[in-house]
C-alpha cells in the first residue's frame, strides 16, 4: 500500500470530523455568517504569504531538479493563484488591507509549525507535513462540489479548491511524498505520518478558530 494511502487512513477521523464542523457545512450551503468568513479569509492570506515561503524554502532543499522546480511552483501559486481568490473576497466583502491584518493563535502556530519542519527536520518530513494543506482542501472542494447549493456567496471558494488545476498540484504533492517513503528508513516513515497527522489537526483547528472567534 503506498504511503499516502496508509496516511489517508490515520487521518480518516479527522477529516470525517472536519466534514461535519459548522464552518463546513455552513460554507457548502451558503449559510454561512460573513464575519466567521472574513476571519477565514484574513488569516488564510497571512497563512498563504509563509506557505508558499515554506514551499520554496523546501524546493531549495530538494536534490532532484525537478522535484525543486515543482514546490518552487507550488509556492508561487500559493503567493499569487490563490491570493488572486483573497484579493477578490477583499474587495467583495470589504476586508481590511493584508498588511493589517493581525496573525491569530491558530494560524501563527500552524505556520511556525510549517517553517520549523521545512528547516530543521528531513525533507521527507517536510513533505509530509506540508501535504494535508493541498490535499485535505481538495477532498473538502469536491465534497461540497458534489452538495452544492445554487447561489453560494462562496462558490469562488469552491470552484478553486475542487479544480483540475489545484487536483493536479495535489497529484504532484503526493507523488513526492510515496517517492520519498519508499525510498528512507522505517524511522523516518513513522516521522512523516507523524508529521502527517499533525498538520491534518491544525486543518481542523484552522477552520474552527474561525467559526469560534479565536483570537490571543
Amino acid at each position: 500500500m503506498k504511503w499516502t494511502n496508509q496516511a489517508w487512513e490515520k487521518i480518516q477521523p479527522i477529516y470525517d470530523s472536519i466534514l461535519q464542523m459548522p464552518f463546513i457545512q455552513e460554507l457548502q450551503n451558503g449559510t454561512l455568517a460573513l464575519d466567521k468568513f472574513q476571519f477565514y479569509m484574513q488569516q488564510d492570506s497571512k497563512y498563504l504569504e509563509h506557505y508558499g515561503r515554506a514551499l520554496a524554502a523546501l524546493g531549495a532543499k530538494a536534490k532532484d531538479n525537478q522535484m525543486a522546480l515543482d514546490f518552487f511552483e507550488f509556492g508561487k501559486n500559493a503567493l499569487i493563484v490563490e491570493s488572486a481568490l483573497h484579493a477578490s473576497y477583499f474587495e467583495e466583502f470589504g476586508l481590511q488591507p493584508h498588511a493589517e491584518i493581525p496573525m491569530e493563535p491558530v494560524c501563527h502556530h500552524y505556520v511556525h509549525y510549517l517553517k520549523s519542519t521545512v528547516a530543521y527536520d528531513p525533507i521527507e518530513v517536510a513533505v509530509a507535513a506540508i501535504l494535508p494543506c493541498f490535499w485535505i482542501y481538495q477532498e473538502v472542494g469536491n465534497y461540497i462540489l458534489q452538495k452544492e447549493t445554487a447561489n453560494n456567496p462562496y462558490q469562488k471558494w469552491i470552484d478553486t479548491y475542487s479544480s483540475e488545476e489545484f487536483a493536479e498540484g495535489v497529484r504532484k504533492a503526493q507523488y513526492y511524498a510515496d517517492l520519498m517513503a519508499d525510498n528512507t528508513t522505517e524511522a523516518l516513515r513513522k516521522q512523516m505520518f507523524e508529521a502527517f497527522v499533525k498538520a491534518s489537526q491544525l486543518e481542523f483547528q484552522f477552520w474552527n478558530a474561525a467559526y469560534t472567534n479565536r483570537i490571543w
